[in-house]
């Protein structure tokens, strides 16, 4: 397997409100909500970066398509990663992402490896890491 990975799937809660925070409080770029004219259809997507998008779909449907039973959502299954160039950043960021309404679950803060990282969670519980981290390109 090749690994490229080109969608990053959040299942959520409400479509709408997830879109309002990524689209509106984030700023990520997108076309808005499509596929409502089918059943377990309706999706919105995010340019990332060039070849990577961010999709939004509600969890109901994506338990319907996958044949997975529904359960309740738990945030430390997975986070999403945004390292930046500066601690700064970090801290704008953050401060961005609590203004569009994500829960800050812990402050941005030096790290045990020398960066300068914090987490928030958006609308729907995904948790988020933004982080400085000096060394990642040596990784």
């Amino acid at each position: 397997m090749n690994p490229h990975i080109t969608i990053l799937t959040l299942g959520v809660d409400d479509l709408e409100r997830a879109v309002a925070f990524y689209r509106d409080g984030l700023g990520f770029p997108t076309k808005g909500i499509i596929g409502n004219e089918f059943e377990n259809g309706a999706v919105a997507f995010f340019d990332l970066q060039q070849g990577l998008k961010l999709a939004l779909w509600p969890r109901k449907s994506l338990a319907s398509d996958s044949g997975v039973a529904l359960h309740p959502p738990s945030p430390t299954e997975i986070s999403l990663g945004h390292n930046v160039s500066s601690p700064d950043e970090v801290d704008a960021s953050m401060t961005r992402a609590g203004h569009a309404g994500a829960t800050i679950v812990k402050p941005a803060q030096p790290t045990f490896y020398g960066g300068y990282a914090g987490y928030f969670q958006d609308p729907d519980g995904h948790l988020w890491e933004v982080a400085f981290n000096p060394g990642l390109a040596a990784l």
